[in-house]
């Protein structure tokens, strides 16, 4: 990347399912595909914290209807974030990436507990910050806690990697004639009850004026290219 980044630092949210496939929880080649993408972005200067979710391994709500106290459910979610950090740590620095993990929940020989001020300095200097265990307690999703980290961190932007090109005007997986909206308002998200992410994670950031972009990260280079000024997905502001 020559030009220089559109942002200095970014909260990356993505799903567990940009680590799995084929019907595994685990698939090496897309993990490895994902890390090489961030680290040829990380090479930019940009600073990158990322927050996972867990869906590939198991998903709390889910749990939770199967019989599952919620709260036990949402536990058992968290812990499927932390197993996602640790492999794409693995895996990034297997690409000379310098990335920690830091999770909510404290399990000192696994990763760092998570402090607002250690991760800025990691930042900082440079290095790329996994954030695990969501926000720590249940009934927050991880959409929740990706903004409230983006708040935390300082981050100049949000940045939503979904498997479509941003939000719709009805799912296009099912709708044909779906048209994407390049940009909304925070209320507009809200009021019309937008799924791209949880309400509590949008009022977050209209709160704290922190920008969203809903975007396909499936599509490799998507990335590169938002951070090199293109206005690809949806932007919430």
């Amino acid at each position: 990347m020559t030009k220089r980044p559109r942002f200095k630092r970014l909260l990356l949210k993505v799903s567990g399912e940009i680590l799995s496939g084929s019907g595994s929880s685990f698939n090496v080649a897309r993990i490895k595909s994902f890390a090489e993408e961030l680290a040829g972005i990380g090479e930019s200067g940009v600073e990158i914290a990322i927050v996972i979710g867990g869906g590939n391994i198991l998903r709390g709500i889910n749990m939770g209807k199967e019989g599952i106290s919620r709260v036990a459910a949402d536990s058992m979610g968290m812990l499927g974030t932390i197993i996602n950090a640790i492999a794409l740590r693995s895996v990034l620095d297997n690409n000379g990436v310098d990335a920690m993990v830091m999770t909510a929940i404290a399990m000192e020989r696994l990763a760092e507990p998570y402090k607002i001020q250690s991760a800025l300095e990691y930042l900082e200097k440079g290095k790329m910050l996994i954030l695990a265990g969501g926000t720590g307690n249940p009934y927050f999703t991880t959409d929740t806690a990706a903004a409230l980290r983006s708040i935390e961190c300082r981050a100049d932007v949000l940045l939503k990697g979904t498997k479509v090109d941003g939000i719709y005007t009805s799912d296009p997986v099912e709708d044909s004639e779906a048209v994407l909206m390049k940009e909304l308002s925070y209320t507009e998200v809200l009021k019309d009850e937008l799924k791209v992410m949880d309400a509590a994670a949008v009022a977050l950031c209209r709160e704290n004026s922190v920008p969203i972009i809903v975007f396909n990260i499936m599509k490799k280079g998507n990335l590169k290219r938002i951070l090199a000024g293109e206005m690809l997905g949806t932007i919430v502001k």
